[in-house]
């Protein structure tokens, strides 16, 4: 699983046979990584003889005063000259044996190095939660005769349990701790709980175990554990000297092939688990745990056949099924070309050869739809991965993944670090989206940077699926072809829709025309005209707004105050609970709420106006003007719960709702062929942003939400809403036109330097105080200025300057790709920064706002 030579840079991991073998001396001493916030560097332990360790194993060490989860990173013959060997401590022991194969140990390694994160950071990351737990050590009486004797062991000491009052021999310290031993019924209590209640209980414990009355042990982490459930085996023919109700019950367990679970034969039968105890006592049935693996249940599915393909699918599909090895394939297709056909048939024969594949969804909504099409064709080998899960069905995916059983994982970003072995293709589906990169915590990965160095080392294709891509891999592989790099680089379009269908028409209503001519509601005339026809015709249709909540701030008439968050610099929205609730206002940011008041808090008129339009406002106006049209809200404040992405969605598809109205999640691969209707009601909220991504996220978002409609064998409708009709993106979005707007869009980038013809590198800083952040993005700025191989961009105050209490300033680093700078030493900038002042080193940002 280790070999010598892999470039880990600064670390290198030794050999699995270097291991610790009991008798030896070959490699006495262990560094590890700890498990403990604030700390980076590798630690020295020494090994036991009773302990085999390899690199990569998961063990609990001693770290101050706590019992601490580690990894073990590589073996040594000696330790550090530094260090004195009497003060290096032990490691306590293995809580998981190491599963890192060594092309995942460099992955991890990689992304530290590049987004300038501890390893151990990326390692939290990248396991399941828990399984870096913290062990904990426990001190127990020894009973007499009791814990396999082992208090005999303790030196022969235990007479002291037979004399008549051992305290005789106790001082007054071991004697606190016995009593408090003896009064609780099991005589067991944590190390951390005695130091509590006794003081310098570390010497009375001590004297204690000297004595063989308690003994020590290690507790290790509370991890997720494996879900048992009994099963019960037939393993006697049914014979004469059995009653008829007992006859009936192995008569069912004949039936189902001699096996079941327990709960499974107790409800068939209406029985007690007393008769199978019966049975068992008489030798005809077995009763053992067994594990139930905990994973996604998905519904019940029809098996569901490859599907007859376009020539561009065929042609697409063929290229795919060329590669050996790493490529970086972009597959362009337009909404409804079928990427997802494609998809499934790249896989099925890697699923013969015995390999497994990876696909990328930017969202958990987007989940069930995928995954329900994947499972109808590839069955109980598809497994969803994402932090949605609970932390036992994300354990038990996790190991699942480890079998080596050819399957495919299904999950959001973090799914990059899934461990599947013989791994044959990796797939970001809509891998324009902004949700594929991490802003905070640390490591701010970008799931596609991440998945194409693991294709490299994997040595498999990677897959990237859009109709409207980023321009990073636009212009990726325009670059890599233009210097005949095309081995490694693929662009594959599908110019069409399945059976040849329509792009559906674009209108672009101009809301500044629909004031002149009277019109005061949120919805253009155009827009009533569809909706009414849509309720006729027993049609379905989705309304796209920017915004969730009700509105999107409040404001005095009289004197012009808007209510703001005590917490963060941003207007609160109203959100409407329900009918006859007291009306409430909500930060976004923050989560901070408060009723809505009657009279203004700054000159006391009553004159308060919501403003702006939210999912919830729409709704509201829709049920006053349509009372006939069935509505389903599909939005983060609707979808909180686990399992509601698929319920709302499955409600719709069954024609339980005619309008779907929802935010951003609307957009993100959502295949429901009977909309025959699109609506955009504000097209400029997503216009007007101070970024300078801000009009490719437009275009995107407003093609996407385009593209749901017109996918069945009715004609499709979009209808957007703006002020600003004359913008380039409502000219592109119009004519579905992606090459005339990247071409424009590049252009401008190219001009100022900015991704993907420059690089940026974005510090975040924020602390509870104004002045120390400020002073400190300033210092920080000052220091990096010294260098003239990139330029500073700041300090600047955040867009919005305070978020939840906290003071936000930001530096942004740009410079070009092509020849690296000399980066800055970011340990030294972070020496820079007082421990009140947090600093995020955020590279490649998307999010500069």
């Amino acid at each position: 699983m280790y070999i010598n030579g892999i470039s880990l840079s600064p670390l290198v991991v030794a050999q699995a046979s270097e291991s610790y073998q009991s008798g030896t001396t070959l490699n006495r001493w262990v560094e590890v990584l700890v498990d403990c916030p604030g700390s980076t560097g590798l630690f020295t332990y020494r090994l036991p003889a009773q302990l085999e360790i390899k690199p990569g194993d998961i063990l609990s060490v001693p770290f101050g005063a706590q019992q601490l989860g580690a990894i073990a990173i590589r073996l040594l013959a000696q330790p550090n000259v530094d260090l004195a060997p009497e003060k290096i401590r032990e490691v306590e022991d293995i809580v998981s044996v190491g599963f890192f194969p060594s092309a995942y140990w460099e992955l991890l390694n990689r992304v530290a190095a590049y987004y300038y994160t501890p390893l151990i950071q990326v390692i939290r990351v990248a396991l399941p939660p828990g399984l870096l737990g913290r062990s904990q050590r426990r001190i127990r009486l020894v009973r007499e005769g009791g814990a396999g004797g082992r208090g005999q062991e303790a030196g022969g000491s235990n007479y002291l349990l037979a004399s008549p009052d051992p305290f005789t021999f106790l001082t007054p310290t071991a004697r606190q701790v016995w009593e408090l031993l003896q009064g609780q019924p099991a005589g067991d209590y944590s190390f951390t709980y005695l130091q509590q209640k006794v003081k310098s209980a570390y010497r009375g414990i001590r004297e204690l175990l000297r004595f063989g009355l308690v003994e020590s042990y290690l507790e290790p982490p509370r991890l997720t554990r494996p879900k048992l459930q009994k099963a019960v085996t037939l393993t006697g023919t049914i014979d004469s000297d059995l009653t008829t109700r007992q006859r009936e019950i192995l008569e069912v367990l004949r039936r189902h092939n001699g096996e079941l679970w327990q709960n499974e034969l107790l409800q068939i039968c209406n029985a007690s688990s007393s008769i199978l105890k019966t049975l068992t006592q008489k030798g005809y049935i077995v009763i053992e745990e067994r594990e139930v693996l905990r994973t996604e249940q998905g519904p019940v599915l029809a098996g569901d056949g490859a599907k007859s393909l376009t020539s561009a699918q065929a042609s697409a599909l063929a290229t795919i099924q060329t590669l050996d090895g790493f490529a970086e394939v972009l597959l362009h297709g337009v909404t409804g070309s079928g990427k997802t056909e494609v998809y499934l048939q790249a896989i099925a024969p890697l699923i013969k050869q015995g390999k497994s594949a990876l696909v990328l969804v930017p969202e958990i909504g987007l989940t069930p739809q995928l995954t329900d099409r994947f499972r109808a064709r590839f069955g109980n080998k598809v497994s969803v991965y994402h932090s949605a899960l609970s932390d036992g069905e994300r354990y038990d995916t996790w190991r699942q993944m480890l079998t080596g059983e050819p399957q495919v994982v299904i999950g959001t970003r973090s799914a990059v670090f899934a461990p599947l072995p013989n791994l044959g293709l990796i797939i970001l589906d809509e891998e324009h989206d902004s949700s594929f990169k991490q802003d905070s915590p640390i490591p701010t990965y970008h799931a596609r940077t991440v998945a194409k160095w693991r294709a490299e080392l994997e040595n498999c294709p990677l897959l990237l699926g859009s109709a409207t891509p980023s321009l990073e891999s636009w212009i990726s592989v325009r670059r890599q072809k233009a210097e005949g790099r095309r081995q490694e680089t693929y662009y594959l379009s599908l110019p069409e829709r399945i059976n040849s269908r329509p792009l559906p028409p674009v209108e672009i209503v101009d809301m500044r025309q629909e004031l002149q001519q009277g019109n005061r509601s949120i919805f253009s005339r155009s827009l009533q005209e569809a909706l009414q026809q849509l309720q006729e015709r027993k049609q379905q249709g989705i309304l796209f707004i920017h915004r969730r909540g009700h509105s999107t701030f409040v404001s005095c008439r009289s004197c012009g105050y808007v209510l703001e968050c005590p917490h963060c610099d941003v207007s609160l929205a109203y959100h409407h609970t329900e009918e006859k609730a007291p009306e409430l206002l909500r930060c976004h940011y923050c989560n901070y709420a408060r009723s809505h008041p009657k009279y203004c808090p700054d000159c006391s008129s009553p004159y308060l106006k919501f403003f702006g339009s939210g999912t919830q406002r729409v709704t509201q106006e829709l049920a006053r003007q349509f009372p006939e049209l069935r509505l389903i809200r599909f939005d983060s404040d609707t979808t909180r719960n686990k399992g509601s992405h698929r319920t709302l969605l499955t409600q719709f598809a069954n024609g339980e709702a005619d309008l779907l109205v929802g935010t951003q999640m609307l957009t993100k691969g959502l295949d429901l062929p009977q909309v025959t209707l699109v609506g955009v009601v504000a097209a400029d909220g997503l216009l007007n942003l101070s970024d300078y991504r801000a009009s490719e996220r437009a275009f995107q978002t407003l093609t996407q939400v385009a593209g749901r409609a017109g996918r069945g064998n009715d004609p499709g409708r979009v209808i957007v809403q703006t002020y600003t009709t004359e913008h380039q993106v409502i000219a592109a979005v119009r004519s579905h036109d992606y090459h005339s707007f990247s071409q424009a869009e590049l252009e401008q980038r190219q001009v100022l330097n900015y991704p993907p013809y420059g690089r940026l590198i974005l510090l975040r800083l924020s602390s509870l105080d104004p002045i120390q952040v400020q002073n400190t993005a300033q210092i920080i700025a000052t220091a990096l200025s010294t260098e003239e191989e990139f330029e500073i961009l700041g300090p600047a105050p955040a867009s919005i300057l305070r978020v939840a209490n906290r003071y936000r300033w930001q530096i942004l680093i740009k410079f070009a790709p092509d020849a690296l700078p000399q980066l800055p030493d970011w340990e030294e900038v972070r020496s820079l920064c007082p421990s009140s002042v947090s600093l995020t080193i955020d590279v490649d940002p998307l999010n500069i706002m």
